[in-house]
């Protein structure tokens, strides 16, 4: 005997055994994706053109490795949720493992390079920064892990903070550095 109509419903409902790309998020994850990569491609340029320059600088290689981080996290995540089969659960445990390995890389990078005792409040501010650029995307895997389709709106607005975070960073390394 096959399954019950209840239980069809329930599958067919529940977050946990669903696909990730519900109502519109397939061309949201499309638009990261491609967006995220030739914004990645830019600062690759970036670093590349002014790399004599940012090696000059002792944390400016960091905040470069940060950026593209950042961008590499979004570049790994989006493509995972245009997968057909995944579910929100497990994409929710793929965003924690990437975000949380992103947040370990600059949190132990960041510790590496010591304390800059005359630039400590600004460095206190980046540290800030990135923080608050990937704490939303670890919020929103705890959520879809939980089964709550309310992580995918955290995850999105990791997204944006990411990318706001590391186009600035970008903006230093193409610019600034050469005032």
């Amino acid at each position: 005997m096959g399954p019950s109509v209840t239980s069809r419903l329930l599958a067919e409902t529940d977050p946990a055994t669903t696909g990730i790309v519900p109502d519109g998020w397939h061309d949201f994850f499309v638009a990261q994706a491609g967006a995220t990569a030739a914004l990645a491609g830019l600062v690759f340029v970036a670093v590349s053109i002014n790399l004599e320059r940012i090696l000059s600088f002792p944390r400016l290689p960091h905040r470069a490795a940060v950026t593209v981080a950042l961008f590499a996290g979004i570049l790994l995540q989006a493509p995972l949720a245009l997968m057909g089969d995944v579910t929100l659960v497990a994409f929710g445990a793929l965003v924690l493992g990437i975000a949380g390995g992103i947040e370990a890389f600059v949190v132990i990078s960041g510790l590496r390079m010591g304390r800059d005792r005359a630039n400590g409040r600004k460095e206190l501010q980046l540290a800030a920064m990135y923080q608050l650029a990937l704490l939303p995307q670890l919020v929103g895997g705890v959520l879809l892990v939980a089964g709550s389709g309310a992580g995918l709106y955290w995850v999105a607005a990791g997204y944006a903070v990411s990318t706001l975070v590391a186009l600035t960073n970008a903006w230093v390394l193409l610019v600034e550095i050469l005032r």
